[in-house]
């Protein structure tokens, strides 16, 4: 209860400074609140509009599965290889600053404007913090835990998804919460960037028709998908961690 009042308090600060901005502006380009949340249910109505967010939800599934699958094993790869640790960690910190959305027009003279070029790019704007952090989780695992199970005669794999990886998995799921929204904002850039069609798409049409109350609602349209999946994950996050306090995770799990 306290947290939805959080964000309806939030939500509702910043409807007021929208309203306060419309009237103090008066741009065309910025409609009022009323106008923008009217035209959602009309926009929602539209057939395309719902193939639009389903084929965009569709893309970013594909690519955020794809990344949280590589980007774990990547990343608990580098704490149990010093090899990989070596060639796969300057890799990843020169690619980490670039945008990933100026990667764009090349995968599209490579592979198009269809799905391809986009699921690639949610690929790499979402893998990139799963792998830091599974690595970082996966460091921070006591090696006296590693040594004795070791000793004991459990075998590398066994080592790594019995004790490694139960340990690293809150900060794991701290790179996963983050490459949830990366792969929300990649898959919206690159659907602005090579326009055929998703809610990115439909945002920009509704740009370049001067249709603003539609423009901005494509854009609540966008922020509600990103709150709604952040609010599963999190519901998912504390099933996994319940045994877990994120805060002292890697105490309790080596202890």
């Amino acid at each position: 209860m306290k947290r939805i009042l959080s964000f309806l308090t939030a939500l509702g600060v910043i409807l007021l400074i929208w309203e306060l901005a419309h009237r103090a502006f008066g741009l065309s380009g910025l409609p009022a609140p009323l106008d923008a949340l009217s035209a959602m249910p009309d926009l929602l109505r539209e057939p395309e509009t719902v193939i639009d967010v389903l084929q965009s939800l569709r893309r970013m599934f594909i690519g955020y599965a794809i990344a949280a699958i590589g980007g774990i094993t990547l990343g608990l790869l580098m704490v149990t290889s010093r090899l990989a640790s070596q060639m796969l960690n300057p890799l990843i910190m020169m690619i980490y600053p670039i945008p990933k959305a100026a990667l764009m027009p090349i995968l599209m003279i490579w592979l198009g404007v269809g799905d391809m070029s986009k699921i690639l790019i949610i690929i790499l704007g979402a893998s990139l913090p799963i792998i830091y952090h599974a690595w970082q989780g996966g460091k921070s695992v006591k090696s006296t835990v590693v040594w004795s199970a070791a000793a004991m005669g459990m075998k590398r794999p066994a080592r790594l998804f019995r004790i490694v990886l139960p340990a690293a998995l809150p900060e794991i799921f701290i790179g996963l919460r983050t490459g949830l929204i990366l792969a929300l904002i990649t898959m919206v850039v690159s659907e602005i960037v090579a326009r055929s069609n998703g809610i990115g798409n439909l945002l920009f049409n509704a740009m370049d028709m001067a249709l603003y109350d539609r423009m901005f609602a494509a854009i609540i349209i966008i922020a509600a998908m990103g709150c709604a999946l952040d609010w599963v994950f999190e519901a998912i996050r504390k099933r996994f961690l319940r045994w877990s306090d994120t805060s002292d995770h890697i105490e309790v799990s080596a202890g």
